[in-house]
Parts: structure tokens; C-alpha cells; sequence
């Protein structure tokens, strides 16, 4: 299955983001069916009503991902609380969370000492409210605290976007120390606090769960829209002066159509070539010694500063300093 999924969303998620509201609270008993999905505009759009335009609260990501149960997490929920640590969750965020969401990715990165378990949208971030990452990101944090306890804390939590309000609520909510304008969106936590064992599990009950989840998600992937197309077609495409009209004439879309498309569903064909430019970026620096002014023609850029420039926009880090901590790692 491919990394980056198609942009919907459960309704089960929707909903808990209703309920997680004073004006959702009474919201009837809809979108019962495990694979009942919406979206990504419409999800956007139920997250506009409930962020509101005038006097919005710039917490209603954390109030939302604070109030996050089981049942709102799909069958997620359910393997997660059958986890014995952190670590098992965490691995299980990482591989279910298309069932929550495809509209980003859960990944984990683990040093000597710590991990940092990594959200990404795989829609153009543009399109998402910084309330939305925040919701799942402290989404996490509780349902961390299912498998830990109520006090559990983790090392730290950094966003990328600015900070809008207080900070005083992102200290209480999640309980550690919080960043803003940072290179990505993370939850860090020892190595030695997520590998502990935790209260007992039922492995039987999780095994249940995972296979069901495992089921669903193949279901999932069995869907293919134009986004993920696009992205197929991408990775092996050349990407200097590639445009939408080179895709769109394998798909029988004009540019235009291609585009209203991608659009629909939460993305841009700009976002799409940025992230196969980032992709392709990445390979030739693990994989091969080339200096930088030969790399960056390859990833469609047009010259090594433009390649520095736009490698540490995704990475946060310069690619030779990447090319070096993945040659450390591969020692």
C-alpha cells in the first residue's frame, strides 16, 4: 500500500469533533458505518463551523484532542487500548491512523535516546487549520494516557505553525514544554518511557482488533483518486518543467479538470511536485555521492541553493547535513 493515502476522513472522527463542542453536542446519531467516510473539503468545512470566523478560541484544536475516545479513533481506538506500551501504540498509530485520517501521515523516528513520532499532511498544509494539527496531535497525547495514565507526559510537543493565544493551555493540556515555528510537527518521548510495560493487556482481544483494522485498511487502499494518481505518475517522472498537462493527458484530464480535481481533494498539483521533489531529493542523498548542483536538476530545482533552500524547508536541516546523519546511521 502506498505511503500517502487518498484525502478522506472517518466519520466517526467527524463526528468527535462535533461532539468535542458545545455546538456538536447534541448532534444525532449519524455516520455509524466503520467505512463511512468524508472528504477532506467537506471535513474542512465542518472544521470552519467549528472554529467559527468572529471570536474564534485558537484552543479548540487541544479541547477537541483532549476530549478524543476510543470510539473516535475508528478501530484504532480499540488496538490501542489493548497495547502493553507505548511503543506498540505508537507503532499502531503509525500504521492505522489512514483509517482516522489520510490526510497525513504518522511516522516514527527513533534515536539513541528518544523518538519522535511525526505528523505530516499529505494535503497541500495550506488547506488544513492549524486547530486540525493541533486536534491530532493532542489526540495522541490522549490516547497515550489510555495505555499510560492520566499524569502521563511526554518529553515535548512542537508544531509548525505560529502560536495563536495563550500559552498557558498547551503547557496544562499536553503537559510538557511546547514549540511553535518549528520544522515539524512532533511528539518526542524516551526511549526508555515508551518501551516500558504498562498495565496489563489483553493480546488476545488486540489481535482481534488488528486483524480488523488490517482488513479495513486493505479496503481502503483499494481506492485510488486523482491525487495519488498523480503521485504515482510523479515518481518516476522527470520533475524540470513538468506541469499538469504532462499527467493529465495519461488520466484523459485537461489541466484545468486536473487541477478543479486535486482541488476537491485538499491538494494542489504545486503541493504534489513540491512533495515528489522532496521524495526524489532524499533518495539521491542516501542513496548516491553526487554533489548538490548535479542533484538539484534531478529534483527539478536549479541549482544547489535552490536545492539548500527548499531541502531545509522540508527537513529543517541542510542536505549535506542529512546526507551525514543517514551515512552515520547506515554505518
Amino acid at each position: 500500500m502506498s505511503g500517502i493515502q487518498p484525502s478522506t476522513v472517518a466519520a466517526c472522527y467527524a463526528r468527535a469533533v462535533l461532539s468535542a463542542t458545545t455546538e456538536g453536542a447534541d448532534e444525532p446519531g449519524v455516520w455509524n458505518s466503520p467505512m463511512e467516510r468524508l472528504g477532506f473539503t467537506e471535513m474542512r468545512e465542518l472544521w470552519e463551523t467549528v472554529i467559527g470566523t468572529e471570536g474564534a478560541d485558537p484552543h479548540t484544536g487541544l479541547l477537541v484532542g483532549d476530549r478524543i475516545r476510543p470510539g473516535s479513533l475508528h478501530v484504532l481506538g480499540h488496538v490501542v487500548l489493548t497495547c502493553a506500551s507505548l511503543a506498540d501504540a505508537a507503532d499502531a498509530a503509525a500504521r492505522y491512523h489512514p483509517l482516522v485520517s489520510q490526510a497525513g501521515t504518522v511516522t516514527l523516528h527513533r534515536g539513541e535516546d528518544r523518538t519522535r513520532i511525526r505528523y505530516r499532511p499529505t494535503v497541500d498544509p495550506a488547506t488544513m487549520h492549524p486547530q486540525q494539527v493541533e486536534a491530532i496531535l493532542t489526540g495522541m497525547v490522549r490516547a497515550a494516557r489510555w495505555v499510560a495514565g492520566d499524569d502521563w507526559a511526554p518529553g515535548s510537543v512542537s508544531f509548525t505553525h505560529p502560536r495563536a493565544g495563550s500559552a498557558e493551555p498547551y503547557t496544562r493540556v499536553l503537559g510538557c514544554p511546547v514549540t511553535f515555528d518549528a520544522p515539524e510537527n512532533a511528539i518526542t518521548v524516551g526511549n526508555e518511557d515508551l518501551d516500558r510495560r504498562r498495565a496489563p493487556c489483553d493480546p488476545e482481544l488486540g489481535a482481534l482488533h488488528r486483524a480488523y483494522a488490517d482488513r479495513l485498511l486493505h479496503e481502503l487502499s483499494k481506492a485510488v483518486t486523482t491525487g495519488e494518481r498523480v503521485r504515482q505518475w510523479l515518481e518516476h517522472a522527470p520533475l524540470d518543467g513538468t506541469g499538469p498537462a504532462e499527467p493529465g493527458r495519461e488520466l484523459n484530464l485537461s489541466a484545468r479538470t486536473l487541477r478543479r480535481a486535486l482541488q476537491e481533494e485538499g491538494t494542489s498539483w504545486r503541493a504534489l511536485l513540491d512533495a515528489a521533489r522532496h521524495t526524489r531529493a532524499r533518495r539521491l542523498l542516501e542513496t548516491t555521492d553526487l554533489p548538490l548542483d548535479r542533484v538539484a536538476p534531478l529534483v527539478g530545482l536549479s541549482g544547489a541553493t535552490a536545492l539548500v533552500r527548499a531541502f531545509t524547508r522540508w527537513e529543517g536541516i541542510t542536505p549535506g547535513t542529512y546526507r551525514g546523519r543517514h551515512a552515520g546511521a547506515t554505518r
